[in-house]
Order: structure tokens, then sequence, then C-alpha cells
């Protein structure tokens, strides 16, 4: 109301035309600008976007070239918007179809205003400057009881608000129980004022008088204030609060309007940004960025909006503003460290929307000194400083990390502007640049060395002292420090500016060193060295070197840039002191050394994990590896021999060397030998990683890729892996990328996965030369299982085990000298004393991991030097002479023989059997060298390719050796397998009859057909299954054994009760109708199941067996356990004994009852004759008749009436004998109460009727379940199901036929009664339900099973109850073919069939017409029998299975062979083993006199006609079978579903946790309590609620933003499963942290699909918290 005329004002003329000509005149912007909604996907192209935070929304993503090529996909956390348009944020691509420009001249600098006519600019400047002052002033007003002038209302009443607003401190529970107290609420409303105030950032809870509201007030703020600040509240006057809220929608309002304009866009631009009167900082957007945490959360979301819809789309003013924003970086910062809300509704969060896009930022870098000022700031907000100025941290509180978390944020902003290194450089961005590099280095020269430590001795450190800070700092640092690097590179004079800076800065570091320290001068075999005393184990030694290690980045880069060959003269190259640059790093590595032999155990955890950390990818680019680094950069400028006297001399082990004995070694009783031994073997390691590591660009001439070439291939080396793993193992660069995808088809092939597991990669054979034992970033684990799987797969391949160095690429010139250190004089002096220690192995003093490295060595000296004179072209360069060193004998302190004599000496020792094949191949090597040299000398040319000859050779006898053990081997393994086999045969002769014995059982307790060959007068035909002519199977004993105490029993009724495991749960798997709410279970009846079958019970087994009297002690002591457990610990498990759930004690599958094992039923009596249909019939209702006087004689108050006739024989008073055990009995009565009680979900009671009725219904409906699976899967009906469903089923039909046993037989008989009376309808009977509303199957089972009560009343003998069966099959029959062609719809349109029309098409057509006639113009015209007949025999067929199950399991009776397959032939079989005729119709045709009138009375029952009109569920048969809902292909059509699903209940607000329910397709909010609902007493969040409507409380669900499927069961249970959706590597992305497009996977859904349908989720939830006790703790029914 208030803005309309605000809009005609504006436009001059009627809003809606205004605003559609404005739009018409409109240029449509390149840039898309949609603000992404929370949850929304996101894509970023990881080729062609400038940096991870460039992104497309999904409209511009599908209609852009990006789609094709490698994307990320994400779902955003709000508040960010699409990129599409802006050419500074694609490398190629800028623009998706819809947002391309159409010329591209015209858009250059025209100002949009101009566009607009001269008087609405005019409007506009004064209507938008009025309004955005207003808003401006009273969103910053800080009041609140009075308003700005101008505004105070005439007169003033005394009500007023009391308003709490959202911090980041209190929990959701703490504000609900406060306001309870404050404001007398209601949980619910408590809640509902939570929600809000969470999302809009405040809400009032109380309006009325001041005083009324300062009561308030003063409650909250005493019970939020002891532990925390208290909640902020503020009592406000009525006239504020709206005067705020009108402001609200002012400002929506004009983000609104500039949408159909740019003019007016860039007027309100202008208008924001205009200087006011008081200078700095006086524009109205200065006025809200500075006041920006003082407001409200929903205020500060309204203007963060406004700004990105105008200022941040008009490239002209993005720039001003950035201006703004980079001139008051340091105060937003230090405001939002003040605060307590997250980073995205601070004003702070846009400069990702700024200092991303390169040119701004490199403008800001000039105009402002951004870096500097970042920086700067950054280092402000650390302010803990030790005594030498460095970092230091305090304990890591909850507050601490709060705080500490946000002071990284900018961190993150500088890793925006140093994103994408600038093209070209001028240079005020050189001078720039170069001091924020000053100011990064004040940041470094403060970590330097922080956290100390000294290593103790004596006893444990008593605290550990915090170090996680320190190593969070390094980690968000790594980025920006490579970051740094890369500007540096790119220009050759900045290259040189900054590393004079960074060196003049580790001299200053390096200042407070040396002066307490002694010198000391070393000498070893010949040569002398000066340096100073200093011991790792006893001095204070630091891991964090950040200053150091920026100089060896540096260092390489000049080697990289080849600045150092040029410019040579420009560098303090000269100035450098190599003792002191390697000094510090050295000292980190031995630290790593010491801990790994043990040293530093009394140092605690906190070491450790340093250590780890350093080696750790995350933080080694610029920890480890440079450090590696800076020692080669050391010693390429050393004397190789003073370099490994000074590492020998830090590893505290130069006194081992230099003794005048070496071999004295062992003799001393050292307690401290395996620590030496472990240091020996770190040193030696520490050598082959500083002259071997070259494949880093700069250090080895190598390419970038190739270093990434190199990791992939030496983590397949350890196994094949998931590209998930290979991307963890390798480092990410600033823009989280790895290089992984560019390469990693060169070294390795994928393999796709199956239905479980994921995709993996496997090293490609040929790589596998490149493999190096000691390669630098392996683990020790790592290494050993390396070494392991390399030696097995040359193994395999029948070749040497040796695991050479590979060919190492060459080093750059300013690196050339490392090569020196395999040929000095101190490393030949090692060599030769570890080689020497092991000739004589008797003492420990050495170990065979020291003697690998030292060979490793030898061998890669060797290869230099081979490669060296592959490359000469003469003897004389070649400077490197390893081969001839090697051959002479040691100097003076050790007079042993030369290496060479040592190897030779130890190449067949028998306690180095390990090592002989790397021993050979060094003599090998040493020969082919020599003869090398040799032919040099000789021919002036070298040829080294010839001097593979005697390599060959010797190669070659190795393989033919290899290859006779081999053979050897094999006639071995034969002849042993062999000998097995003959004392096999022998024993089962010997012992003939145990085995005759089981396999006779074996027959036995399979309850499948006899595997016996049918004898001559069994043919097929006459396999049945029903009535006189049944097949019985009674003859067979059934022998089981007891799971719990091993004792064998046989099966009979009147002895010992054996029991079967069982689950029964009620089910909707076969619901057709999932709308219809769950009946009222005090009074529903069961007795007729609905054939839209909308709820079941189901019944499942293991199949294991027990005896009842074991299973009882089984089951009490759980029940003993879990009393103690609950007093001890309130958790709960992954079964409620309380609803009788127990684990199976042999397979831990989750059970709650267990089915009684029953005999087969006996043989059919012969002797008795079959009456026709008539006469059982009328017998039948002569017996229902005496019946039905007999229950209204009993029942109090009945008139007299006539008896009626008795039949012979008939005993109404006759009591017939149990013929069960008590045991046996008491079982029965088990099952039937868990059946009763989950069925109904009811307390248990054995008086009520109902009993029997959900007894037989399990077994109905489980049956029904199963024999739909066996045909979607199409399986044979018989002889697939597994043991466990064929011994549950066996079991459950025996037992719904006795059942009547333990119920009173007058209930028993009044339903056989009712349900007759739907077949034969009896007018004494009232409220039969219409043929149309019954399940025949069901009404089949219970009339079956509900006859035999009425049966053994029957003492004439004359009468078999399988007549009785037969005649009940025939009736439900041909009632089942009525429904079938009452509810036939003329749907499909089908060709009518040529030729002459079949008999059964005939009889169909005849009967449809017959029940035309009774029915008239409800049921539609049809002309063809043979599409009626079609749709009958489709219709009947699930019918005819289920029965066809169920008398194979009630009788025993063995199946036809056409059954047991699903060739052709199935219908003529199924009809003859149920005894029917295979032309269904002769069944009518033959009875119609009888079967006529009875059709008559079922159509003509009112239910009929209703149902037909439209009034009730109409079912149609085959009812289809229920599957999950479609999935989209692709997930992020699901993202973006769910990020448009806003919460049903708290007025269109976004959900935080959307979740779709994969039963029915509804999406719900789950994991929160604004959509919690009450389900028995208690709250439950939307999943469980819903899982109680539409699953019978089982429920599966896909989370969308989580990727992740959730099962839930019942309140307490619930579990993970792996979703659908893989990648393209074949993996899940549960939570969505790798971001690759993900596809639905159909055979992984169809196997979540067959677990519902089989109804196995109770079950996998059960072994999935067994497995994991953390899920077992999850509160599921919040979900």
């Amino acid at each position: 109301m208030l803005l309309a005329p605000l809009e005609w004002l504006l436009l001059g003329e009627e809003p809606a035309a205004g605003l559609a000509l404005l739009q018409e005149n409109n240029l449509s912007s390149p840039l898309c600008g949609h603000v992404f909604k929370v949850g929304e996907p996101t894509y970023s192209c990881r080729e062609c976007a400038a940096d991870p935070t460039c992104v497309l929304c999904m409209q511009c993503f599908l209609v852009s070239v990006h789609r094709h090529h490698r994307y990320r996909m994400t779902t955003s956390g709000g508040g960010g918007f699409c990129d599409c348009g802006d050419t500074e944020a694609w490398k190629t691509g800028p623009y998706c179809q819809k947002h391309t420009p159409a010329d591209r001249s015209r858009e250059a600098e025209e100002d949009p205003v101009s566009l607009l006519p001269p008087d609405m600019v005019a409007r506009s400047y004064s209507i938008f400057s009025i309004i955005l002052k207003y808003a401006v002033d009273l969103l910053t007003w800080d009041q609140e009881d009075q308003l700005p002038a101008g505004l105070e209302p005439p007169e003033r009443g005394d009500t007023y608000y009391c308003m709490l607003f959202n911090d980041e401190v209190h929990t959701y529970e703490q504000v609900i129980y406060t306001l309870q107290k404050a404001v007398n609420c209601s949980q619910k409303e408590a809640v509902s004022f939570a929600t809000t105030v969470d999302r809009d950032g405040r809400k009032s809870v109380r309006f009325g008088d001041r005083q009324f509201c300062e009561q308030a007030k003063s409650i909250i703020v005493r019970n939020t204030s002891r532990q925390s600040k208290p909640l902020r509240v503020q009592v406000m006057h009525s006239s504020v609060v709206a005067h705020q809220c009108f402001a609200l929608k002012a400002l929506s309002w004009l983000g609104q309007i500039i949408q159909y304009s740019d003019g007016l866009k860039r007027i309100l631009c202008q208008v924001g940004l205009q200087k006011g009167p008081e200078g700095e900082n006086s524009s109205l957007v200065d006025r809200l960025m500075l006041n920006d945490s003082k407001m409200w959360k929903g205020a500060r979301n309204i203007y963060h909006q406004l700004l990105m819809n105008s200022l941040l789309m008009d490239l002209k003013f993005k720039k001003i503003f950035a201006i703004q924003f980079a001139k008051n970086y340091k105060r937003l910062q230090t405001d939002f460290m003040e605060d307590d809300h997250e980073r995205v509704v601070s004003v702070t969060s846009l400069s990702v929307q700024l200092f991303t896009v390169p040119t701004v930022a490199r403008m800001l870098m000039v105009e402002e000194n951004l870096m500097m000022t970042i920086i700067r700031t950054f280092v402000d907000q650390l302010r803990h400083r030790d005594p030498q100025g460095r970092f230091q941290f305090d304990r890591y509180t909850a507050q601490q990390a709060f705080k500490f978390g946000r002071v990284q944020s900018l961190i993150g902003d500088l890793k925006y502007v140093l994103i994408s290194p600038p093209p070209e450089w001028s240079d005020q961005l050189r001078l720039k640049f170069l001091d924020g590099f000053d100011a990064f280095l004040d940041l470094l020269r403060c970590m330097q060395g922080m956290d100390p430590v000294v290593r103790q001795v004596g006893q444990h450190i008593e605290m550990e002292p915090e170090w996680e800070a320190a190593f969070t700092l390094q980690m968000k640092l790594t980025h920006i420090i490579s970051m740094i690097q890369e500007w540096c590179c790119t220009d050759e004079r900045v290259l040189i500016e900054a590393y004079k800076k960074c060196l003049s800065a580790l001299s200053q570091c390096h200042a407070g060193l040396s002066d307490g320290e002694q010198p000391i001068s070393l000498s070893l075999a010949g040569h002398c060295v000066d340096t100073f005393r200093y011991q790792v184990s006893q001095e204070k030694v630091s891991i964090h070197l950040p200053v150091c290690r920026l100089l060896a980045g540096l260092h390489v880069l000049l080697s990289r840039t080849e600045v150092a060959s040029r410019f040579p003269e420009q560098l303090p190259l000269g100035e450098l002191s190599p003792h002191l640059l390697i000094e510090l790093p050295l000292r980190c590595l031995v630290l790593c050394a010491q801990v790994h032999a043990g040293m530093w155990r009394r140092n605690g955890f906190s070491l450790i994990n340093q250590i780890y950390y350093y080696h750790n990818v995350k933080c080694r680019v610029e920890m480890f590896d440079k450090d590696v680094v800076m020692l080669q950069v050391g010693a390429s400028m050393m004397d190789p021999n003073h370099f490994l006297m000074i590492v020998l001399s830090r590893f505290e082990l130069f006194h081992i060397f230099s003794s005048v004995d070496i071999r004295k070694r062992y003799r001393e009783a050292n307690k401290d030998l395996a620590q030496q031994n472990t240091l020996i073997e770190e040193m030696l390691h520490l050598i082959i990683m500083v002259v071997g590591e070259r494949y880093l660009p700069g250090v080895g001439q190598v390419e970038p890729l190739d270093e990434v070439r190199r990791e992939i291939l030496h983590q397949l080396s350890i196994r094949p892996m998931a590209h998930s793993e290979l991307v963890k193992a390798l480092p990410e660069n600033g823009n989280k990328e790895t290089g992984l995808e560019r390469v990693i088809d060169s070294v390795a092939l994928f393999k796709k996965p199956g239905v479980t597991g994921r995709g993996l990669y496997e090293l490609r054979p040929e790589w596998s030369k490149h493999f190096n034992l000691y390669f630098h970033h392996y683990s020790r684990a790592d290494q050993s299982k390396a070494e392991e799987a390399q030696r097995k797969l040359r193994r395999q391949n029948a070749e040497d085990t040796a695991l050479p160095p590979p060919l190492p690429p060459p080093l750059c010139p300013l690196f050339g000298s490392l090569v020196n250190l395999l040929q000095c004089d101190v490393l030949l002096a090692v060599e030769g004393a570890v080689l020497q220690w092991a000739v004589e192995p008797s003492g420990g003093g050495w170990t065979e991991s020291m003697l690998q490295r030292v060979l490793h060595l030898v061998g890669m000296a060797l290869l230099e030097e081979q490669q060296q004179l592959e490359n000469s072209s003469g003897d004389d360069d070649v400077s490197f002479r390893y081969s001839s060193k090697i051959a002479r004998p040691g100097d003076a302190p050790s007079t042993s023989g030369s290496v060479l004599a040592l190897l030779e000496s130890l190449q067949n020792a028998p306690h180095l059997e390990v090592h002989k094949d790397m021993i050979t191949w060094i003599l090998k090597m040493v020969g082919n060298i020599k003869t090398a040299r040799e032919r040099t000398s000789s021919s002036g040319s070298v040829n080294v390719n010839q001097s593979r000859g005697p390599e060959e050779t010797l190669r070659d006898k190795d393989k033919a050796e290899r290859k006779r053990k081999a053979e050897m081997a094999r006639l071995r393994r034969e002849k042993i397998m062999a000998q097995m086999s003959e004392m096999q045969k022998h024993f089962i002769n010997e012992n003939k009859e145990l085995f005759q014995q089981s396999m006779e059982d074996l027959e036995a307790s399979t309850s499948t057909a006899e595997h016996s060959p049918p004898s001559s007068e069994v043919t097929c035909a006459s396999q049945v299954c029903v009535g006189p002519r049944r097949m019985g199977g009674a003859e067979r004993r059934q022998l089981v054994t007891c799971i719990l105490c091993q004792e064998e029993q046989e099966v009979r009724g009147l002895g010992r009760a054996m029991v079967l495991a069982a689950f029964i749960q009620r089910s909707t798997v076969l619901s057709k109708n999932r709308s219809r709410g769950f009946p009222d279970p005090e009074h529903h009846d069961p007795l007729f199941m609905h054939p839209d079958l909308s709820v079941g019970t189901h019944t499942a087994s293991c199949g294991h067996i027990m005896h009842a009297a074991c299973w009882q002690r089984y089951f009490e002591a759980v029940t003993q356990k879990e009393q103690r457990r609950q007093q001890r610990l309130r958790g709960h498990t992954s079964y409620d004994v309380e609803n009788g759930e127990f684990l199976c004690p042999l397979c831990e599958c989750l059970s709650n009852t267990v089915i009684p094992l029953l005999p087969h039923t006996p043989s059919p009596d012969h002797s008795v004759e079959h009456p026709c249909l008539e006469a059982w019939l009328s017998r039948t209702s002569q017996q229902v008749a005496v019946l039905i006087s007999a229950h209204r004689k009993l029942s109090p108050g009945a008139a007299q009436e006539a008896e009626p006739v008795v039949p012979e024989g008939f005993r109404v008073d006759f009591v017939p004998q149990n013929p069960f055990s008590s045991s046996v009995s008491e079982m029965i009565n088990t099952f039937c109460m868990s059946a009763y009680k989950v069925g109904l979900k009811v307390n248990p009671n054995e008086q009520d009727p109902r009993v029997p009725v959900l007894s037989w219904s399990t077994c109905a409906y489980t049956m029904q379940s199963i024999e739909r699976l066996l045909m979607d899967e199409k399986k044979p009906l018989f002889g697939s199901l597994p043991c466990r469903q064929d011994d549950c089923l066996s079991s459950l039909t025996r037992f719904s036929s006795a059942c009547w046993t333990s119920a009173s037989l007058r209930t028993v008989h009044s339903h056989f009664i009712r349900l007759l009376a739907v077949l034969v309808p009896n007018s004494q009977v009232e409220d039969t339900p219409c043929i149309l509303n019954m399940d025949m199957f069901h009404l089949l089972v219970y009339s079956v099973l509900s006859y035999s009560s009425v049966h053994s009343l029957d003492q004439s003998g004359r009468s078999s109850v399988d007549s009785a069966h037969l005649h009940l099959l025939h009736l439900v029959t041909v009632a089942h073919l009525v429904q079938i062609l009452l509810t036939f719809t003329t749907d499909e349109v089908c060709m009518d069939q040529d030729g002459e029309e079949s008999e059964e098409e005939a009889l169909t057509l005849q009967l449809y017409l017959s029940l035309r006639e009774h029915l008239g113009s409800a049921l539609p015209e049809v002309s063809s029998g043979w599409q009626l007949w079609r749709c009958v025999k489709a219709g009947i067929l699930p019918f005819l299975r289920t029965a066809a199950l169920f008398f194979h399991y009630l009788n025993s009776s063995a199946p036809p062979a056409d059954l047991l397959g699903t060739g052709a032939g199935q219908w003529e079989a199924l009809c003859s083993y149920l005894s029917l005729p295979s032309n269904l119709l002769l069944l009518y045709q033959s009875q119609r006199t009888l079967l006529e009138p009875l059709i008559h009375r079922w159509c003509c029952d009112p239910g009929v006609g209703q149902v037909l009109q439209g009034g009730g569920v109409l079912v149609r048969f085959p009812r289809e079978s229920n599957r999950l809902i479609n999935l989209p292909e692709d997930y992020s059509v699901l993202i973006n579903q769910a990020s448009s699903f806003t919460c049903p209940r708290s007025g269109g607000d976004k959900s935080r946790a959307p979740t779709l329910c994969l039963v029915c397709g509804c999406m719900l909010c789950s994991q929160s309590y604004c959509c919690q609902t009450e389900v028995d007493g208690e709250d439950v969040g939307a999943c469980t609620a819903h899982t109680f409507t539409c699953g019978a409380g089982v429920g599966l669900f896909l989370r969308v933003r989580e990727s992740q499927v959730l099962f839930v069961a019942g309140k307490t249970k619930g579990c993970f499963y792996p979703p659908p959706y893989l990648d393209d590597y074949g993996e899940t992305d549960q939570g969505l942290k790798r971001g690759n497009p993900l596809h639905l996977c159909s055979e992984r859904y169809r196997k979540i699909e067959r677990l519902w349908r089989q109804h196995g989720i109770a079950e996998v939830i059960g072994h999935a918290q067994e497995a994991n006790q953390t899920l077992v703790a999850i509160d599921w029914q919040h979900l």
C-alpha cells in the first residue's frame, strides 16, 4: 500500500505498464548476477575458471561450453552470485548462450542513464536518495525509545516490544529453555521464536507496556549470563520497530525496481556512493558498511543483497565501491573480529566478490596498498608474542579457536588477491608488491622458530604444549607462500629483489643463533671442517622455519628461470654462508630422525603430531620438501666432504665413523645401539634424498607434470587406489588442483567397480621400472608395503627381486655439483664401514636396512657414472670415477679391503639372501662400466649399447635358473595334491556309514522336492498340491539341530518344541494406497483385507533353529544383561529388548520372535469319497447354520428360534484333542502374540478374537511379497528361494494351519462363518464386504486355515479336509475371475486377433456379458473375448502362483519340474498342480447352475456399484509391483529441486536439510525444530514422522545436500547407506566434498530397491549398528 504510490511517482504512469516498458527498453546485460540461495548447485569449470570462486548457476551452466569440460559441482552457502558474462572470471567461454551480448560495440561506454527520459531520471534521483537515506538512518539508529527528527509520531503510546537478538554463542536448547521461563510460552512457541531469531536475527518475544517488557528482558539476561555473555535483548518502542520493518521493505523494493533497468541501477549506485557533507566515509553505503556489525542478521542480508544487485553489477561503480571497501578494510575486519555473527552475514564476506577480479585486485594493490594492509591487519590481530617477538599461542580453548578462525578469514582475502599472477608488471605494481612482500616477511619472521621444543630426559612431560594453532597457521599460509613464489617467478627484477630481502631477513634470524656455541674442528677421511658444537638432543629446536624455506623456494626459482646464470652479478650468491643455510633445516630433519629412533618419547604426543604434519601432504610442500631443497642448496655450494661431516656431527654419529677401529662397535655393550642404528639409517636416507630428489623444476631438468606423475607412480606402487585416495595423497595448489587428471591415464589403467566397492587405478606395468624404494614422501609403513608389493610383482613375472635405484634425471647447472656427494671420501668411508660390519654378522652393530641403503647409494653412484659415460665424448670428460674409487682399499683408520672387495665377499653370504640380487646387479654394473671405459680408452669413441653383452648373458642364465626352479616347484605341488586327494578318498571309504548317514539327513532336512527320480506311476501331471489327489510329504522325518546346544532332534507335534528365529514387521511395500491412514488399533477388524493391501505384516527369518527352552534361556540372559547395562550407561543398543528384540545367537540377525517348527501335514485319506461342490456346499451351509444357532444360544438374551438340521456326525459340543505338547502350544501362542502385537500396534491380549487372524495375515502377506519378488526378478516359482526364506515360509504356513488350536473354537468358527459369507452370501451374517473390497488370496488363506476348526467337529469320518480346500480354492478362483472382469478397462488399444475364437475366449466373453446384465452400463462394452481372456490370464496369474506356494508349503507336496524353471508350459503346470483346469472358465461353466445365483448376489451388492462409480479405491489386476521413485540421472537436478524447496512450516524459509523419501517422492525438511511433530507423545523429526505414515515405521530417504541414503526403522534405529550416485571414477561422494559430477548408477539403485522389497531394511540397520557403535548414539528420531 505504501510502495505503490512510490512506483506511480517514479514511473509517472500505471506501474505494471511502466515497468514492462522499462524492461523492454533495457539492454540485456551480459552479466547474469543470479544470487545463490542456500544449498543451490554451483558449477566451476576446472579447465577455464580463473580461480575456484568463479562459478555458474545451473541455468547458465547447462547452456555453456563448460558443460563438456571437467567441472566441479558444489552447493552454495548462499550469498554469492553467478559469474556468467564476467570476462575476467573465465579463460575461455565467459558467456553462456543466454548472456552472449548481441553487439559488443554498443555496450562499450554508453551510459545507461542516458536512455531514460530526463524527467524520470530527476524523479528517481530524489526518490532513491530520500528512501535510501531513510533506510540507512533507521538501520543504523541505536536509540530504543526515540526516532530520528521528523519521524516522531504525533502521540506516543506506552507500547513496547521485547526484542531478542541472535548470537552464535548460545544453543537452540538454551534459548528455548530461557524463553519458556521468561515469557511463559509453550515449548512449541519457544521453538518457533528460536527458529525465527536464528533465521532473521531478531524476533519480538513480548508486546506490552514498558515495564512488562523490561521484566522479560531481565529474566532472559539473568538466565543466559552464567556461562557466557548474555543474550542480547532490547526493549524497543513499537514505532521504532515499525519504521525499521518498513525500512527493510523499502530496501527490498529498491532491489526489485532496479532489476528492470540498468539506468535505474546506475542512479542508485550514484546516490549510494555520493559523498555527504561530512567528507570521508560519509556516503550512505559507507555508513551501512561501517555499522554492519551493529545490525541484526535480517537487515544485513537485505542490504548486502541490494549492494550485490546494484554496485557489484555495474563495473564502473564496482571499482569505486572496491576502493571504499579497501580504504575501510582494517576497520571492517576489526569490527568483524569483535562481532560474533558468521562471516556469511558480515559485509567482510563481499571481499570474495571484489578481490577475485584480477584487475580490481591489482588496482587496489597499487592504489590502496591492499596486500600490505591485509598482512598488517592480520599480524596486528595476533598479539601474543614471546620475548624474541615470535608468535606464542595460548592453550587452544573454544573461544580462542573461534577468534583464531575469524582471523584466518584475512588469509582467505590475501589468497583471493594473489590467486592469479599478473601477465605484465608496472613499476608501481612491483613497488607495492615488494612492500607487501616485506610485510609478509615480517609475518614469517614472527613464525620462524615458534613453539621450540627441548628433549625431555628423566621424566615425561607434564602438560602437552600447544602446537595446533601454529600448524593451523602454517597450513593456511602454505598456498599464500606458493602463490608469492609464483608471482616472483613471473618477473626477474621482482625475483632478484625478493631474494635479497629474504636473505637479509634470514641473516637477521641467524644473528641470534651461534653466539653461545663453541667452535670445534672435525676431521675424517683426510678432510677437515670447522663448525660449532650443537646437539639437537640437548638444545632448543623448532619445526617452524618459514623464512628459511621461502629462501629455498626462491633459490630454486633462480635456477628454474635461469636468472642465476644470466645475472650472477646482481645476486648476493657470494655472501651466502652455506654452513648457516643448512643449519636450521638440518636440525629439523635430525629432530625427525631422533623421534623415529624413539629418543623423544617423553615429550608426549604433541611432538609426534607435529612430525606427522611436517611430513603430511597438507604441509610438506612448504615444510619438509623445502628443508630437503635447502640442504641441496647448501651441499651444491660446499665441499661434499665438509657437508657430510657436518651432517654426521648433527646426527651425533661422528664419533662412530671417526674412531680408529670401527669394528670395535659390536664389542661395546651399548644400550643405545638400536637408537644409533636407526639414526645411521635415517642419515643414509637423508643422503639418498639430497642427491636423488631431482623431480622439482629448477633442481632437476624436469617439467612440473613429471613431479605429479612420479607421486602417482609411487602411490600406485603400494596398491591399486581409488581416484579420491590419489587426490588426497597429492598436494593441491591454490586452485584446489593437483594436476592428477592430466597425467593419470599415461601412468595407470582404470578398473570400473561392481555393485559395491569403487573404481581403482592400477599402475601400468611399464612404469614400475621408475619405482624408487627410497621415495622421499613414503612413510615407513608405505615404504615396507611398496617394497613387498614390488618384490611380489617381480616374483610373479619371474624377474630378479632387486629393486635398484631408477635412472635419475639430469641436475640443473646451479645444483650440478650435488653428484660429487656420491664419490666423496667421507661417504666411501661410511659405506666401507657398514659393509665391513655386515661381513661379520655376529654383533648387533648393523641392520639390514642400513645395508640396503648403502647398496642403494652405491647403485645411484654407478648409474650416475654410466650416464656420464654415455653422454661424454671421451674418457677425459668424465669427472665421475666412482668405480675406480670403490676398487681402492680403505684409508688409514679402517684397514679393511676396498668397497668392491667387500661387496664380492657379501655376494654369497648366507645371512644376506634377500640382498643377493641387488649385490649381483651392482657387480654387473661395475663390470659394464669397466668394459665401457676400456672400450673408450682403446677406440676413443664410446658406444655403451654393446656393453650390455655380459649383463645379458648373465641375465639369461639367471632367467633359465629361475625357470628351472619354478618348474620343480610346480611338479612338487602337483605331487602333494595328488597325495592329499588319495588320502581323502581313503578316509571316505573307511567311514562310509558316517558319510551315508549325513547325506540322508541332508536330503531329509531340505524341504524342496525329493531328489529321487519320479517312479513310473508318479508322472509330472499327477503332482498335485491340493485336494484329495494331492501328494503328501509326511513320510519324511524332519531332523534338525539346535544352534545353541548342538543337540539333534526330530520335529514332532508332541515332542520338545523347536523354534526358528524370526523378525516380524508392519509393511507397506505392496500398498496400492498410501493415503489411507492406519486404522484405529482398538476397533479395526482385520478379517477382510482390502485388495489395495495398504498395510500388512511381514515375517522373515534367518533360518537358524533352536530348542524353545534354549531360546528362552538365551533371551532371559539378554534381558538381564540389558538391565545391568542400562544401570551403567544409558545408550541405545541396536535391538530393543523391551519390544522383545534380540540378535540371532549365530548370525546376529535382528529378530523379535520365534516361529515354532511343526510336523508335515499327514497324507490325504483316500478311503473318504470326494463330494462334489454342490454336496459340499450344502453340508457346509448346514454346519454353519448349526454353529450360528449354537452361538446365539450362548449369547445372553437370545430369542428362541427353530433348530436347524444337524448334519450326521457333526457335534457342536465336541472338544477336539490338542495335537501338540504344552511346550509347542506355548510357542504357538508366543508367535500369535507377536503377530498380534506388531500387526495392530497394541498390547498383548490372548482373549482378543483377532489373534488368529493376524497370524494368518502375516502368512498370506509374506507369500504375496515373495511371489512378487520372484515374478519381477523372473525367477522360477520353486527352487530359487534361498533356504532361509524357504524354511521361513514352510514353518510359517504350518504354524498358521495350527494356530487355531490356541484360540477358542467359537472365535475361529465365527471367523469362518463370516469369511464363507463373502463367497456364499448368508442373510444371517451382517457387514460382509463386497467382492471388490476383498483381497482374494487373503480370503483363500483365511478360509482354508479356519476351516480346520469346523472340520474338527465333524465326527462322521465321511468328509475330508482336502476336498474342502479344493472347493474353497475353486470358489475363490471364480470370485477372483469375476473381480478381474469387473475391474477390466479397455484402455489398452490392441488389435483384435484374427482366426477362430478359442473356447477360453468364448467362455470369458459369455461370463463378462452375464456380469453386464447384472450391472448394466457400469461396465464398458467389449466385443472380443481375446482381449478379455488376455486380461484375465495376466490378472489371475499372481493369485495362482501364491496359491501354489501356499498349498505347497501347507501340504509339503513336491512341485512339478516345469515350475522349477522359467520355460514354457508354466500356465498348464500351475493349473494342474492346483488341480484346476487350464481353461479356468470351465470351473464356472461346469457348475453354472450353482454359481450363477452366487455371482448375481456378488454383483448386486451395493458396494460393487459404488466402487465402480468411483466411490472407493478401485484396484485393477494384476497389481503393478511397487518401485522406488525414479531418480534423475544427473545429481545436480536433485540439488536444484532441493534448493527451491522451502520449509512447509516456517513461512518460505529455505530448508537446511532437504530430504527426499525414495518410496513416495515426498521432499521433507529434516533435522530441524520447525518441522518436528508429535508421534506417540514424543517429538520426532519430519523423516521419522513420515516413516509412520508412508512406510509403517520403515523409511528410505536421500539426504540431498549430503548425497547420503538414510535408512530409518522406528524411532531409535537408523543408519547411512552408500548413495546410488557415482562420479566418473566409480566413487560415491557422501557430503559432496569432492564435487565431481555425479550420475545415477542404476545397479546400485536396484540393489537398494531390492533390499526394500525384501523387507531387509531393518536387518541392514541392525548389522550396521552392530558393526559401528557410533550409529547407535545418533538421535535418529530427530532426523
